[in-house]
C-alpha cells in the first residue's frame, strides 16, 4: 500500500512539473528546471531526493521542474522561466547571451561522451555500416546524444536520415524495438534505463570528451542565496547519505564551475536552433 501511494505521489508531482508555470513556486523557494534526458517520473525520482537535502542544507527552498520534451525545455529556458537550471553545454553557451544564466557548478569529474546504439543482435559492426540508415536522436540540440555524434557522421562522410523523438529514453526504446537502425545517447541515461531494455542495446561508437553539462543560475538570484545553494551541493559527496543521494544520477559530486569552462564548446561554433524552432 506504502509503495502504490509513493508512486501515485511521485506521478502527481511529475505531472505539476509538466503544467505548473515554471517561475518561481513561491518568493522563498528557487526553481531549479532539468532537462528532459529521461521521463519526468525517473527524473523526479532522482532529483527531488538530492534537491529536498540540498535545501535543506542551504536554508533555500528549491522546486524540481522539468518539462515534456527538451524543445520545450528550451523555449521555458529562453524565456528566463526557471531560476537555476541543469542543461548541456550547447544549451550553456546559448542560453548564458539570453536571458543570461551564468555557470556555478559543474558534475565532479566527468567529461561528456556521446555513444552510438543500436540493438544487441544488430548485423552492424562500424560506424560506417549505418550510411543512408535511419538514425534517432533526442533532439537537434542534445549536445552529446545528438550534436557529437552528427558531427562525427559528417566528419567520415557518413549520410544518414536523422530523426527525433524528444528524450534519450525513447532513444533506447526506440532501437530496442527496432524502430531505427541506431540512435544517439550518452552513458549515464544508457545506464539509468530499464534493464530490460538496456539488455537489448550495445554501444557502436563513441565520441571524443568534452565539459559536462552545467548548473548555471538567472541573474535575478542574488548572490548570497546562490552562494548557500552552491555549498550546498558542493557538500554533498563529502558524506554518506550525501553520496547516495548522489548515486542514481551517477554523479561523484558537484564542483565549482565557471562561464570560461565552457569555451571549448563555444569554439565549436555550433549554430542550431532551439526551442519550438528545434522541432522537426
Amino acid at each position: 500500500m506504502t509503495l502504490a501511494i509513493n508512486r501515485i505521489i511521485t506521478l502527481l508531482i511529475c505531472l505539476l512539473c509538466f503544467v505548473q508555470p515554471a517561475t518561481a513556486a513561491s518568493p522563498s523557494e528557487l526553481t531549479v528546471g532539468i532537462v528532459p534526458q529521461q521521463s519526468a517520473t525517473a527524473l523526479a525520482a532522482a532529483w527531488i531526493p538530492l534537491l529536498s537535502e540540498a535545501a535543506q542544507r542551504a536554508g533555500v527552498g528549491l522546486a524540481f521542474r522539468t518539462a515534456s520534451d527538451i524543445p520545450t525545455f528550451e523555449e521555458r529556458v529562453k524565456n528566463g522561466a526557471y531560476d537555476i537550471v541543469y542543461f548541456n553545454p550547447y544549451h550553456y553557451t546559448v542560453f548564458s547571451k539570453a536571458p543570461g544564466y551564468r555557470a556555478f557548478a559543474r558534475e565532479k569529474e566527468r567529461k561528456l561522451v556521446g555513444i552510438i546504439v543500436v540493438a544487441k543482435d544488430s548485423p552492424l559492426r562500424e560506424i560506417g555500416d549505418l550510411k543512408g540508415k535511419a538514425v534517432v536522436f533526442p533532439a537537434p540540440a542534445a549536445f552529446a546524444a545528438s550534436i557529437l555524434p552528427r558531427a562525427e557522421f559528417e566528419r567520415q562522410n557518413i549520410a544518414i536520415e536523422a530523426r527525433y523523438v524528444n528524450s534519450h529514453d525513447s532513444v533506447y526504446r526506440s532501437v530496442a524495438q527496432g524502430s531505427f537502425a541506431a540512435g544517439g545517447g550518452i552513458k549515464r541515461t544508457l545506464e539509468a534505463i530499464d534493464p530490460a531494455i538496456a539488455s537489448r542495446l550495445r554501444i557502436l561508437t563513441s565520441t571524443p570528451a568534452y565539459v559536462p553539462h552545467a548548473f548555471a543560475a538567472h541573474p535575478r538570484v542574488d548572490k548570497a542565496t546562490l552562494d548557500k545553494v552552491s555549498a550546498a551541493l558542493f557538500s554533498l559527496h563529502g558524506d554518506e547519505h550525501g553520496r547516495r543521494l548522489l548515486e542514481p544520477l551517477s554523479f561523484k559530486g558537484i564542483e565549482a564551475g565557471q562561464d570560461k569552462d565552457w569555451d571549448e564548446i563555444r569554439r565549436l561554433d555550433i549554430q542550431l536552433p532551439v526551442g519550438n524552432r528545434a522541432k522537426p
